[in-house]
């Protein structure tokens, strides 16, 4: 057997025992009222209506009144219109009402604090009708200050009513809100940790494709030279080894964004101001390099220096693999007032060993159109007028003074 209730059956049954024990409380209340201040014969008072004695049939009438009140919170409205019947009989019959004008305003803040208006004003409608004959029947003298307070009072309970519904109302707008921006954080955290990776996987790329690009190239140089020329081959040895200690720098501050929160424990990223040095760095494992820059030169945002810088080492990178022994390649950089321009290209046999296309499908280049997109920027990689290979691009800057 079962020995407990479930949750919900639980949370339906708690308000539905509380409600029960009211309308008994009211429901006794009203016939210990009517048997107290009821006369034992019919009296006729002074400028009242006629009021019997009461029987058998007033306190089923009266109890009828408020043991709807048991049921106020699952059909409030329907138990506030029946009610209405035993009400309207006690009035046409000559007795006393007792407590009932108590159950129909409880039953009409409910129907206010729990259904729409269109409802809710109709329930209002039926419980002054009610609560005014209810009145009207009691002993002793009716004026109209009495209806007035009735009025009142009936009108007092059906605000109460509405307030309750509105103010539940916008508790629960507040909550979906929350949840709603709990779910659009949650959504703008896992965007902003893709793009992170997206961003950590761009330079990683990078990093590792050029340096070990020039690495190999070395490498290569040396072992060709092993045996005719051992100090060109040193000289290449020793290269190699400065470029892995590079590479393993630049791979360890990426890495450290992961893992510290403190900006200032990491090496600033390169930019163009590192474009000599990397030209240079090319000139030295065997590409024919130049580099021309024009224009006043300024200082740059961010995310476009390096955007700029990594897109000059990519395509270095490129020629240096693709383009040939004998290739020669030219960066050109032009500061202008409202956009940064840089063109790489060379001379070599491009992709003629399939290994770059001209759509720009490998992880390099794609990782180029990323950088340039992100900063509204205009790129353009293909092959060269009168042979070879070039990159283009454009990087507006518009929010520069």
């Amino acid at each position: 057997m079962r020995t407990t209730l479930d949750g919900p059956r639980s949370r339906l049954r708690a308000p539905l025992i509380a409600d029960s024990i009211i309308a008994v409380v009211l429901t006794a209340g009203s016939l210990v009222v009517i048997g107290a201040t009821s006369p034992r014969i019919p009296v006729r008072l002074p400028d009242a209506a006629a009021v019997r004695a009461p029987d058998a049939l007033n306190l089923v009438l009266a109890a009828l009144c408020t043991l709807p009140v048991a049921l106020r919170r699952r059909w409030p409205f329907v138990m506030l219109a029946a009610t209405a019947i035993p009400a309207w009989a006690l009035v046409a019959l000559g007795y006393d009402s007792g407590l009932g004008i108590a159950g129909v305003l409880i039953l009409l803040y409910s129907v206010a604090a729990h259904r729409g208006l269109a409802l809710s004003l109709a329930a209002l409608v039926t419980a002054l009708a009610t609560s005014a004959v209810s009145a009207s029947v009691r002993p002793g003298p009716v004026s109209w200050a009495d209806h007035v307070v009735v009025f009142v009072v009936t009108l007092l309970c059906w605000v109460c009513g509405r307030a309750i519904r509105l103010r539940r109302a916008y508790l629960a707008e507040l909550v979906q809100r929350a949840h709603r921006l709990e779910r659009a954080r949650e959504a703008d955290t896992r965007a902003a940790r893709a793009e992170e990776r997206s961003r950590i996987a761009r330079e990683l790329h990078d990093v590792v494709a050029h340096h070990v690009s020039v690495m190999t190239v070395q490498a290569a140089a040396a072992r060709r030279m092993l045996d005719s020329d051992p100090e060109v081959t040193r000289d290449a040895l020793t290269a190699i080894e400065e470029m892995g200690r590079t590479a393993m720098a630049e791979m360890r501050d990426i890495v450290g964004v992961l893992r510290t929160d403190d900006p200032a424990e990491l090496r600033p990223q390169p930019g163009m101001q590192d474009i000599p040095a990397l030209v240079e760095q090319m000139r030295e494992a065997g590409l024919r390099a130049q580099l021309r820059i024009g224009g006043e030169r300024r200082g740059l945002p961010p995310g476009i220096d390096l955007a700029a810088y990594r897109l000059v080492q990519e395509a270095l990178t490129n020629s240096l693999r693709h383009a040939g022994p004998a290739a020669r390649a030219w960066v050109t950089v032009r500061h202008e007032p409202a956009e940064l321009t840089v063109h790489i290209e060379d001379d070599g046999r491009g992709d003629a060993d399939g290994a770059l296309t001209v759509k720009g499908k490998g992880h390099g280049l794609v990782g180029i159109r990323e950088r340039v997109a992100l900063y509204g920027g205009i790129l353009h990689i293909g092959p060269r007028t009168g042979g070879g290979f070039e990159v283009r691009a454009r990087f507006p800057l518009k929010d520069r003074p």
